[in-house]
């Protein structure tokens, strides 16, 4: 940190001419000179010792630390290198930036904040150059000057890099970060100057999403250490996870140890992979972040529990020409002026340079037991994560920050004068450029053939390979790429995996399994949502899909099959022809019909005979015409229901039966007139005589006819496609207006119960030939079969609704017609009349001695039987 130190009201050049440093003189920085020299942070070591000091100068001083020297800081060293060697080719290049040469100023971060900020502010205020004091008294603050850097590459880690831009960002000093993903870095309103070439856990967290949901893992644990980085990262990746349904069985976070381990993720991992050994936790499926998804330093000692892990990488670059060379070019000669390589050198070959600057290796117990290097060492002849480019993943970030400044720097001097993004349009001045002319988020450029694009937020467009840790023969980890995630893509395609190269131990992960078309997910109360049970779909719905949140109902015209997965036709349903009820009620109809006429047949072949004169011939006829028109009324029933079918079947079967009705009741009112003319005086039968009893027939029936007008004119019957049971549409026959069709039965009833009255007031009348006994029978049975029919008619439905509507016209009908004419007017009159009964002078003196109550002839109804037999 520079003060500038003056009493009083000292002038400018006398405040200009005494800069003093604040601190001890750090000489573990790798320097070289240019018009624009551009800062490096790297975290080269780790686990700061703080020296107090007591001096007039400085006050406390920080030596930094490794514990891991062959791994990880051999790694960040490559990072380093790959800064210097991306800037050397730059310089190199005639097609950027051709008249500015870059320099660079690396520091050592030491991966802690407070080490990281004073190295920004040795980087961003300068350092004197070969000064043995820090007391700058004779050049003066014009000497650090030259090299002061406008912009930083760093720092790798998120939290590091959100503690510089608190204390760098009020000066607007650009900071790009390559390793640093934490998504709370992308707020351009808290961190203006912040721009990096590694992608936002915002997309990795939603490339891990659809992982999960591409293999259908639903029932997952989530862990962490315990920092605000890892517990922001895991509220994320939540977050976008409940969307596809995955749900976290377990979120937990490891409290960081520290010990005499290195802080970076692969040894955090170090510490949970030994607790789940401890635990002997076996069968794990893990996917790793992009932190540890290509650490090859865990697998020697946990490969077995880490087979099959699957994790995204950053985009790693095939080869960067010449960076090979440019790392193994290190020679004894040529790096004694950075304290960084000459540490590498001595711990990689275990041997003392002479005149080494390597302070930290000068704390180790063995430092001095060590041979002096032979100068003949070669990084070639050995292996090292400095030397491995095979995974040029961070290291490419590396060398895309540094194009990125570079082509920042391009545009910069490209700048027309009056078109500039500078006040009133002006441009600034390449070799002389202050920090808060810097504009890095114009930078869009190519790298190795790639398009390297930012959107608004600083952030490049995410591109992440899918790594998967696979054995080999020998037991070695072979980390293969099985996929990739390019953010760019086409919603649904930004996730392409190749399922055939994959191995893992384990492929589910379910709380509950899934529900199969059918059925439906039913929540579990006080249970995350991915834990539920499956519930068939109620009657009539159907679910086509796997763990359908709900089941849809079927159309009206459609029905679920068995497995409810599927709507299908309904089965249409009426009474037919074709099957045995309809076969059935259609023949008992015409043998009805058939019975009715040849009796019909049988009384117009003997209307000539005393016994057919005398029953009223001629209402006889009519009565048993109407029965066989009831009779095959029927089959207007029967069959596929139609508008005009509709129509005329109720009309029909309530005029045929009002028909039949009003004969009987002029039949009986015929024998109640007859017996009022024998009385003395009486001349009743000149007021009913045979047009009188034509026309009573006619007015009774009349009265139905207008009844069934009215009701065809104003809600006449149709045909409806009933489609309120499951799985049948009834097409039935629906009265229209239900008044109009208890009218038509409730005045066949009115008629009946006159019929009845009057036969029940005639049943005794001494006439050789009086009906009225079986027409009351016959009355009897109509009403039984009637009252019967209303309450089987209104709680049946479908087909066996008609069926009961056909059943009940056809008891009736016969039931009139065997009461009336069976006992004595078919047989017995057939019989006798041809003087085929035995004891019988006449055929009324016989039917009055079989129907008497009082006299039993067994001889005698034995020759009945015999005329029946007969016939």
């Amino acid at each position: 940190m520079l003060l500038s130190l003056f009493g009083g009201k000292p002038s400018s050049a006398a405040a200009l001419d005494n800069c003093v440093f604040l601190g001890e003189e750090e000489k573990n920085s790798l320097y070289e000179d240019g018009d624009v020299v551009i800062g490096g942070l790297f975290p080269l070591h780790y686990s700061p010792i703080i020296l107090t000091w007591i001096c007039v100068y400085y006050l406390f001083m920080h030596v930094c630390v490794d514990f891991n020297i062959h791994i990880y800081f051999s790694r960040a060293l490559r990072w380093m290198q790959t800064m210097t060697f991306a800037i050397n080719e730059i310089n190199q290049r005639s097609d950027l930036l051709p008249q500015l040469k870059l320099g660079f100023h690396i520091r050592d971060s030491c991966n802690d904040i407070s080490v990281s900020q004073r190295a920004a502010l040795l980087l961003v205020n300068g350092q004197s150059k070969g000064q043995e004091r820090n007391i700058i008294s004779n050049l003066g603050c014009a000497a650090v000057q030259s090299t002061v850097s406008p912009v930083i590459i760093g720092d790798a880690a998120s939290g590091l890099s959100m503690a510089l831009l608190r204390s760098l960002g009020s000066f607007h000093i650009p900071l790009v970060s390559y390793f640093a993903s934490c998504s709370c870095l992308s707020n351009q309103r808290d961190f203006p100057t912040f721009m990096r070439t590694m992608p936002s856990d915002t997309f990795q967290i939603r490339a891990l999403a659809q992982l999960v949901r591409y293999f259908g893992w639903t029932w997952v644990g989530v862990i962490g250490m315990e920092s605000d980085y890892a517990r922001f990262a895991i509220q994320l990746f939540l977050q976008e996870s409940v969307q596809y349904g995955v749900c976290a069985a377990y979120t937990h976070v490891y409290p960081i140890v520290l010990s005499q381990q290195a802080l970076d993720d692969e040894s955090e991992m170090n510490y949970i992979l030994r607790a789940i050994r401890r635990q002997n936790i076996t069968g794990l499926q893990w996917i790793a972040s992009e932190a540890w998804s290509t650490a090859k330093s865990l697998w020697e000692e946990f490969g077995d529990l880490l087979t099959g892990t699957l994790g995204f990488a950053i985009r790693r670059a095939d080869v960067i020409p010449g960076l090979k060379q440019h790392l193994t070019s290190l020679r004894p000669s040529s790096i004694h002026k950075s304290a960084f390589l000459a540490e590498f050198w001595e711990e990689t070959f275990n041997c003392r340079l002479n005149g080494s600057v390597n302070s930290h290796s000068h704390m180790g117990d063995n430092y001095l037991d060590r041979l002096p290097c032979k100068g003949t060492e070669d990084l070639n002849d050995v292996y090292s994560a400095y030397s491995d480019v095979t995974q040029l993943r961070v290291s490419y970030n590396v060398y895309k920050a540094v194009y990125l400044v570079a082509h920042a720097l391009q545009d910069m001097s490209n700048c027309i004068v009056g078109q500039g993004p500078l006040p009133n349009g002006t441009c600034a001045d390449p070799k002389n450029v202050k920090p808060w002319q810097v504009r890095l988020i114009r930078a869009n450029f190519s790298s190795l053939g790639e398009k390297v694009n930012f959107d608004q937020n600083g952030d490049p467009i995410a591109y992440y390979d899918l790594m998967n840790w696979q054995r080999m023969p020998d037991g070695s980890l072979h980390l293969v790429k099985v996929g990739f995630y390019d953010d760019a893509s086409s919603a649904g395609r930004s996730l392409v995996i190749n399922d055939s190269v994959i191995h893992w131990p384990a492929s589910r992960s379910v709380c509950s399994d899934s529900c199969p078309p059918g059925s439906r997910i039913a929540r579990r109360k006080g249970e995350p949502i991915c834990c539920f049970d499956c519930v068939p779909c109620a009657e009539g719905e159907v679910s086509n899909m796997t763990d359908s949140l709900e089941c849809s109902r079927c159309s009206e015209e459609t029905w679920p099959n068995k497995g409810r997965d599927l709507c299908i036709p309904k089965t249409i349903e009426f009474l037919s022809y074709n099957e045995l009820m309809g076969i059935v009620l259609c023949v008992v109809s015409v043998l009805g019909a058939c019975i009715s006429l040849s009796i019909l047949a049988i009384f117009f072949t003997y209307k000539h005979t005393p016994l057919v004169r005398a029953n009223n011939m001629e209402l006889s006829f009519l009565l048993l015409v109407f029965l066989a028109v009831c009779f095959l009324v029927g089959l207007l029933f029967i069959g596929e229901p139609s508008d005009w079918l509709c129509r005329i079947r109720y009309p029909a079967f309530g005029i045929s039966f009002a028909l039949c009705i009003s004969c009987l009741l002029a039949k009986t009112v015929v024998v109640l007139m007859a017996f009022r003319s024998t009385l003395p005086g009486s001349n009743v039968m000149k007021w009913f005589g045979p047009n009188q009893q034509r026309a009573s027939v006619l007015l009774g029936t009349a009265v139905q006819v207008i009844i069934c007008v009215i009701w065809l004119l104003t809600s006449p019957p149709h045909v409806n496609n009933n489609t309120d049971y499951s799985a049948t549409i009834i097409i039935e026959c629906v009265t229209g207006s239900e008044v109009g069709f208890w009218c038509v039965l409730g005045y066949i009833g009115i008629l009946a119960c006159m019929c009845f009255l009057m036969a029940f007031l005639a049943r005794k009348l001494p006439d050789n030939f009086n009906e009225a006994k079986f027409i009351t029978f016959s009355m009897l049975i109509f009403f039984a079969v009637w009252i019967t029919f209303i309450p089987v008619y209104v709680s049946t439905a479908g087909k066996y609704t008609v069926a009961v509507h056909i059943f009940a016209i056809l008891a009736s009908a016969f039931g009139l017609l065997f009461c009336i004419f069976a006992p004595n007017k078919c047989f017995l009159k057939y019989c006798c009349v041809n003087a085929s009964c035995p004891n019988a002078s006449t055929p009324n003196t016989l039917l009055n001695r079989i129907l008497d109550k009082g006299e039993h002839i067994p001889s005698m109804v034995k020759s009945y039987l015999l005329c029946i037999i007969i016939i």
